[in-house]
């Protein structure tokens, strides 16, 4: 599977799973919206919710596309943007309204949170067809 491929994947998935890490160490794992743009996951949500309070403690996250066919799985570190620029906000809420239609986020007066992932792997079909990438970290 080609990288483009991915992406096309993560564009156009609905909803992402996002496994963060409990204080305790157990794993959570919890449904969220997002969109990919600049090769990052913008996803909303309140800091006080359990995954929040999870990244807050510890940034590291995976997530998982909502798929029974291909396989795509990214690991990174979740950022909390408190703001974003009026461009890269106009085009996180673009994307966001043209895949829900609702419940837009407000990345430039409110912030919004951002995976970069450090590795991807996808499976096309059958889990023996996989590819795995590698990411140098971005500013």
């Amino acid at each position: 599977m080609a990288w483009s491929g991915v992406e096309e994947r993560l564009s156009a998935a609905k909803n992402y799973w996002l496994a963060t890490v409990r204080p305790d160490g157990r794993p959570h794992v919890t449904p969220v919206w997002g969109v990919w743009v600049d090769r990052g996951l913008y996803f909303d949500g309140l800091p006080t919710t359990r995954w929040g309070r999870n990244l807050a403690a510890n940034p590291q996250a995976a997530v998982h596309l909502e798929s029974a066919d291909d396989v795509v799985i990214l690991e990174g570190l979740v950022e909390d943007l408190e703001t974003t620029s009026a461009e890269l906000g106009d085009r996180v809420v673009r994307a966001w309204t043209a895949k829900y239609g609702r419940l837009e986020p407000e990345p430039v007066e409110s912030g919004i949170f951002r995976l970069r992932p450090h590795t991807a792997r996808a499976f096309t079909g059958s889990l023996d067809r996989g590819c795995a990438w590698t990411f140098e970290p971005t500013k």
